[in-house]
């Protein structure tokens, strides 16, 4: 079964090897028909310290880490 991966921006880098990314969606808006945006936040796992905060980056989901950390960040080696 594929991890699910998804894209959003850092808001915080206080925490030791973790992250707190905040991550947008557009649904539909089931009476009006309009798009409105839906976000939450969820801590990430970043092992080398390297993402700051305004970063856009992609989380994969992993097993549980601690409490409330299963996502990883994605390093790209680019």
């Amino acid at each position: 079964m594929p991890r699910r991966v998804m894209q959003g921006v850092v808001v915080s880098d206080k925490m030791d090897k973790t992250v707190t990314v905040k991550v947008e969606r557009r649904i539909m808006h089931p009476l009006y028909k309009k798009f409105i945006r839906r976000s939450k936040k969820y801590a990430a796992h970043d092992e080398e310290n390297k993402v700051k905060v305004g970063d856009v980056v992609k989380i994969r989901e992993c097993p549980p880490i601690s409490k409330r950390k299963c996502w990883e960040v994605i390093h790209d080696n680019a």
